[in-house]
């Protein structure tokens, strides 16, 4: 059984795309709400789950915040597959870092990974809002991915690298 996020409530969230902008634990400039330290948030979520519903070829989507868990499962996925080939954390920080710096689409925009299951902007602000959730919430997910796919000594962590492989719900993305 794939495991769903916990953010079932819509009540009081914006939205943009069908995108949930929901409240991220980071210091990192951005349109997201600042949520407690002490709370899971999304990207807490989507790390905990991944090494599970990677292997599930279909996702039953139960709510909004299901989509952004989808979403940050096909990013941390590319993520990976990034950081394969790197030996040690510098290197891997080198290569998150250029991935973040790419530029991040949009529904309706080549290379957005999921057509189909989010609705196309209404307008250039809706865009540029979700643009922007989307590069927050990718850098927040980076940082926090670099400190479970490397040990403490700064080598690769073969549990969690070895994932890179995986294709989730069947779908190959482009890294």
């Amino acid at each position: 059984m794939v495991y769903h996020s916990s953010f079932v409530d819509d009540e009081g969230i914006t939205k943009a795309c069908g995108f949930p902008l929901l409240p991220l634990k980071s210091h990192i400039k951005g349109p997201a709400p600042v949520s407690d330290l002490d709370r899971t948030d999304i990207v807490d979520e989507a790390i905990t789950f991944f090494r599970a519903n990677v292997f599930f070829r279909n996702f039953d989507v139960k709510s909004s915040a299901d989509k952004l868990l989808i979403y940050l499962t096909f990013y941390i996925n590319v993520a990976l597959k990034r950081l394969e080939g790197c030996r040690t954390l510098a290197e891997g920080t080198k290569a998150i870092i250029n991935l973040g710096l790419e530029k991040v689409p949009v529904p309706g925009e080549p290379g957005f990974p999921l057509p189909g299951l989010f609705p196309l902007p209404q307008s250039d602000k809706e865009a540029e809002l979700l643009r922007n959730y989307l590069r927050q919430i990718r850098e927040e997910a980076s940082g926090r991915l670099l400190s479970v796919a490397y040990k403490s000594n700064g080598t690769p962590n073969k549990w969690w690298l070895a994932f890179a492989k995986r294709k989730f719900m069947n779908i190959i993305l482009p890294s």
